[in-house]
């Protein structure tokens, strides 16, 4: 007779403690796994990162192109904030600006050069990891150069290009990932070189450190180097595991920076309506009113004779402009009426741009704003903007990409990186 071993004894599943709503309750340890999980398994919000990416670029690059016949005056040797004048301002608050390394016309003119070139590159997503660090470069160097040439859509370029040399913001509609979706990602020459030159840059800018900038933005810089190094040793020599640690880590760098650009609009909103709650003439409905008859804010003098003109018109914008700005932050978590908001401060920066002539300012918030927008709305935007090149263009998609809003989500996370790919 044959020893039989007992049957194992069955239990519960340790995931299910009890029901809610007919649904199994999962145990706090596995939400808080399943959230780390996501956190470092991938890069949150591919076509939001990639939004902003694109909208700031282009406010920056517009920007540049629209004041090129006066960027003597701006921010060169012709200005009025004399190179001297930025010296000794920059002596004092330690900013970082490529410009107060030579006072002469060669080098301003180059580094507005590098700046427009830094923001086409960025905006068509080529080699964005090195990219951002120099549309960062450009940002600071000009506008720390000449700190009152603003409208206040400056101070929000001017974190956001910060912010986004951290973020994978190439995952989709960038020339990244259409290159990773061909298999292409890593050959190339371009890489190594733009690597090779920018660490010469970085020599210089090393070189310097004791002009212009604190010495924590040169350490971000050499370690935003040599990460990029790494991250091209180990896709070539070690696929593996130290891979798969790089992955994380960026990932992490991501998401947190993701949450943080959340944080600053959520911020911008919330105490930008609580200000104008406590001004008198906010909370008497009169507060449009006044701009709009003032010359420098009247691009359309007629159009806003026609709006001030209306008591009820001037009242309902100015209550609805405080009420949205309040109220944003606290209905995240209500997608349907955080979407109607949404709504509500795009349309709202884009009477700012027409009635009150700040275009810049607008399209900069329109671009921070894009951060919230839904990931359906941006994949549908996506696929009609790729049917609407492919008629212009006259040409038929590849099948490979046919149903994609761009190219695959795949271009900033998989396949073999160059040194800054």
């Amino acid at each position: 007779m044959t020893e039989t071993s007992p049957a194992p004894e069955t239990s519960p599943a340790p995931e299910v403690t009890g029901t809610r709503a007919g649904r199994p309750r999962i145990p706090f340890d596995r939400r808080l796994a399943a959230a780390v999980q996501k956190v470092t398994g991938q890069a949150l919000g591919p076509y939001q990162s990639a939004i902003v990416r694109i909208g700031f670029s282009l406010t920056w690059l517009l920007f540049l192109l629209r004041e090129w016949p006066h960027r003597l005056e701006l921010y060169g040797p012709d200005g009025p904030w004399s190179w001297a004048m930025g010296r000794q301002l920059i002596a004092d608050n330690r900013s970082f600006t490529a410009l107060m390394w030579s006072d002469g016309r060669l080098w301003f003119e180059i580094v507005y050069g590098l700046a427009v070139l830094s923001a086409v590159l960025l905006l068509l997503g080529w080699h964005t990891r090195a990219v951002s660090v120099v549309f960062m470069a450009g940002v600071l160097s000009l506008q720390n150069r000449s700190i009152f040439m603003g409208d206040g859509g400056d101070n929000v370029v001017h974190l956001v290009a910060i912010y986004l040399v951290l973020t994978r913001c190439a995952q989709v509609w960038s020339l990244d990932a259409r290159r990773a979706a061909r298999g292409r990602a890593g050959l190339g020459p371009a890489g190594p070189v733009l690597w090779t030159v920018l660490g010469g840059f970085l020599l210089a800018a090393t070189w310097f450190s004791g002009v212009t900038g604190e010495w924590w933005l040169f350490v971000l810089l050499w370690v935003l180097w040599l990460g990029n190094a790494l991250w091209w040793l180990v896709c070539r020599f070690a696929p593996g595991e130290p891979r798969t640690l790089l992955d994380v880590l960026a990932n992490l760098a991501h998401n947190a920076t993701l949450a943080v650009i959340m944080a600053e609009v959520c911020l911008v909103y919330a105490t930008a309506g609580w200000y104008k709650v406590q001004g008198s003439r906010w909370q008497d409905g009169t507060a449009l009113y006044f701009p709009l008859q003032l010359d420098y804010f009247t691009p359309w003098p007629a159009l806003s004779d026609l709006l001030g003109g209306s008591g009820a018109m001037v009242l309902l914008l100015t209550y609805g402009t405080v009420i949205v700005q309040v109220a944003f932050p606290f209905t995240l978590f209500n997608r349907k009426v955080k979407n109607v908001l949404l709504v509500a401060m795009m349309l709202e920066h884009a009477g700012i741009a027409l009635l009150l002539g700040l275009p810049f300012f607008s399209l900069a918030m329109i671009a921070a704003d894009s951060v919230f927008l839904p990931t359906a709305f941006l994949v549908w935007l996506g696929a009609r903007a790729a049917r609407g090149r492919d008629r212009l263009l006259r040409r038929t998609p590849p099948a490979a990409e046919a149903g994609l809003p761009g190219q695959s989500r795949t271009g900033d996370g998989a396949g073999t990186r160059t040194l800054v790919g």
